[in-house]
């Protein structure tokens, strides 16, 4: 029996590894829509770690890390981001045992994430001849080159090629000083994202999933209020390019993102109020994921929610007091 155990233990954790690198394979593979299939690298390590414990789910974490770097030919900054979703995948689960908010979940996962990825690119920039501001700026120059030979390949028109081309420079200028914020946001997104698709992929295994109660109830803590509007006042206050300008700017984006999802809770809740037929949901997503006035409105409801409170609305149109 303990060797049957084991044998099952061993094929989960290879098929732990094998879809690691499948998704890896893809995401490198398909410049275009690999993004999205690097999206769901913690997802695996987030259902093993629950499925067969912590000591498995590092086996895989780290086995699949390894044949990343042997694939690669180098820990190189492509595979230490691949690396920080495994991790991702490995704290979620983890705190799935502490019975944890989900705020808390993915801001405990995020943090910790982020810190390993600062702590991993200092000690990288001590192999190389580039100090670490000017490794990371290299990175994202070089990533707005390929980007740039990616679109001639695609066919893209040669005024439009020139027109990207002349403004590398900004988006770059852009890019580097934004990119605490961006980075932050892509993490709380993309742990966002695998704890929806965690939730229904547990339950049908019979696993433990978190306890998070309904999300289409979730809304940011009412403090928060008080820094988006410290953040918007150092945008006005500030001159543009300071360091204060910088932080503010960097902690309206964090801010406005954890607002979407208190905006995308609203719309969730209005469309099972109605019981929207699924076309309808799928369009409806599909128009806030498109189009920038759509998200806007979506951010704009999660903000004015703190006075509003759409949801208790809803709910008395619902149901209206009897005669």
């Amino acid at each position: 029996m303990q060797s049957l155990l084991q044998r099952h233990n061993a094929l989960d954790i290879a098929k732990g590894v094998g879809i690691s690198l499948v998704l890896f394979a893809l995401a490198v593979m398909m410049p275009l829509i690999g993004f999205f299939f690097s999206l769901l690298m913690p997802l695996p390590i987030l259902f093993y770690r629950v499925k067969l414990g912590r000591s498995a789910g590092l086996l895989i974490a780290g086995s699949a890390l390894a044949i990343m770097a042997l694939i690669a030919g180098s820990m190189g900054l492509d595979v230490l981001f691949f690396g920080e979703l495994l991790l991702l995948g490995f704290c979620l689960s983890e705190l799935f045992e502490r019975r944890l908010t989900v705020e808390k979940t993915i801001a405990y996962s995020c943090a910790v994430v982020l810190g390993a990825a600062l702590t991993a690119l200092f000690f990288y920039s001590l192999t190389v001849p580039e100090n670490l501001v000017e490794l990371v700026s290299g990175y994202v120059a070089h990533n707005l080159e390929l980007s740039l030979k990616l679109y001639e390949g695609m066919g893209v028109s040669q005024s439009t090629l020139t027109a990207i081309s002349n403004s590398l420079d900004k988006l770059h200028y852009v890019l580097v000083r934004l990119l605490p914020s961006l980075a932050t946001v892509s993490l709380i997104l993309i742990a966002w994202s695998n704890l929806l698709l965690c939730r229904p992929l547990l339950a049908s295994r019979h696993l433990p999933g978190p306890q998070f109660g309904d999300l289409k109830q979730w809304k940011a803590p009412e403090n928060l209020i008080w820094l988006l509007i410290a953040c918007g006042g150092g945008l006005i206050a500030m001159p543009s390019g300071s360091i204060v300008w910088l932080a503010a700017i960097n902690g309206l984006l964090i801010l406005l993102i954890i607002y979407f999802f208190q905006g995308i809770a609203i719309v969730a809740f209005f469309l099972d109020s109605r019981n929207a037929p699924r076309p309808v949901r799928v369009l409806v997503y599909s128009l806030i994921g498109l189009q920038q006035l759509f998200l806007l409105l979506v951010i704009a409801m999660g903000v004015f929610d703190l006075w509003v409170d759409f949801r208790k609305f809803l709910k008395k149109e619902n149901h209206p007091p009897e005669l």
